[in-house]
């Protein structure tokens, strides 16, 4: 079974998109950041909800949201993008160290994807710019989820 968790400030804004790129958009575009972490598990649901709470939710200034739909659908652009399986990925490997030292987590972690979300906001929001000046092909893999 696959349980996706979308984790987003609660205190952060939107920022300007020129602060992402290589060179200034034509258009003011905004954008919102957010990490999304697909677990591949069987077992108990409320163990893993447990887990994520404890390891990759800070109560105080993060929110968890699972149900899977964009945070933010007024988007014009949304892009997902990740390390390839063969990049070393350290968030990942601290998340499934922990994971592993777990005497009886009571579910069975399968397989585990980081995947950092980015939502951009304003007519103009060229995917292909974004994906230029963000996404590395040697080390991430990349899906355009929503565009204008």
């Amino acid at each position: 079974m696959i349980k996706t968790y979308e984790i987003a400030g609660k205190f952060e804004h939107e920022a300007n998109a020129a602060s992402l790129l290589y060179a200034p958009p034509a258009k003011p575009l905004m954008f919102r950041k957010t990490m999304r972490y697909l677990f591949d598990y069987e077992g108990d649901e409320s163990a893993l909800d447990a887990f994520v709470s404890k390891v990759l939710v800070d109560a105080i200034s993060q929110e968890e949201h699972h149900d899977g739909a964009p945070l933010w659908p007024n988007a014009n652009l949304i892009l997902d993008y990740g390390m390839k399986g063969g990049a070393l990925d350290l968030e990942k490997e601290a998340i499934l160290s922990y994971y592993r030292t777990l005497s009886q987590p009571a579910f069975t972690l399968k397989k585990l994807t980081l995947k950092t979300r980015l939502y951009v906001f304003g007519e103009g929001a060229e995917p292909s710019i974004f994906v230029r000046d963000i996404v590395n092909p040697a080390i991430h893999t990349h899906e355009v989820l929503k565009a204008a």
